[in-house]
């Protein structure tokens, strides 16, 4: 792939590093496009979801860098991002907000940006607010906070509660196939900002307001060996380190 793209690269460099040129060599290169797709894909979270909103299947490539602004990055491959044709057609298409005085992206990349850094969810509404400028633009940029998208929050919300609830007990009962299958399901499902919010609240008061008193302790033996141990599930095979109700 590297080769195909630093090929390409030089194509768009001979013909005067222009947008025209970054274009017509991106539509011609159909192996290059399919071994990066392929990455992305792999790369991609839950059932190769848009990395943007989370929500819709990833279908295109994206320049998180407009071609247009910087043809020469066209085959990048820190500037390929997974995207659904809404979110790449419809919400970003070819903005690229900057500073005005540092010239710096306003949007969050979430190739080297931590959006929790610059994002907070509030889980039981779905919507998102700004902590940073970034996160205020790429809320606006990336139509974070469109109706589907907060209901669809709202909804995982639900679902991750009662899933983490079904998981404790079944650790507890000693039944550690069917809680790994079930931690599984957690870390395929549709937005998974929404688990890693619920993960942050482990151990605070805010805990105890979104659930019976079953959900806090189930929080904090989930949040103690997904932290503690770093026990993640495998996404293909659905195996994953022992389970234990402590951590």
């Amino acid at each position: 792939m590297t080769k195909l793209c630093d090929f390409r690269t030089e194509k768009i460099q001979d013909a005067g590093a222009t947008s025209k040129a970054a274009d017509e060599q991106w539509k011609d290169a159909r192996a290059a496009r399919r071994h990066i797709k392929g990455l992305l894909e792999r790369m991609a979270p839950g059932r190769i979801r848009c990395m943007y909103c989370l929500d819709n299947q990833g279908t295109d490539i994206d320049h998180f860098e407009p071609k247009s602004r910087t043809p020469l990055r066209t085959f990048c491959w820190d500037n390929h991002l997974l995207a659904c044709s809404h979110c790449n057609s419809n919400e970003k298409r070819h903005l690229f907000p900057c500073d005005p005085e540092t010239g710096a992206c306003l949007l969050i990349d979430p190739t080297v940006d931590d959006p929790a850094d610059h994002l907070k969810l509030l889980p039981r509404t779905g919507e998102l607010k700004c902590r940073t400028p970034k996160g205020r633009h790429s809320i606006e940029v990336f139509g974070l906070n469109r109706d589907e998208l907060r209901k669809g929050r709202a909804d995982a919300c639900e679902m991750f509660i009662s899933g983490l609830i079904r998981w404790h007990d079944q650790v507890q009962l000693g039944k550690i196939d069917a809680a790994t299958r079930t931690a599984v399901r957690l870390y395929r499902a549709d937005f998974p900002e929404v688990l890693r919010s619920l993960e942050s609240l482990a151990g605070t008061p805010l805990a105890s307001v979104l659930e019976d008193r079953h959900f806090p302790e189930a929080l904090t033996a989930w949040a103690a060996i997904r932290h503690q141990r770093g026990w993640i599930p495998s996404m293909r095979t659905g195996l994953g380190a022992p389970l234990s109700p402590h951590p």
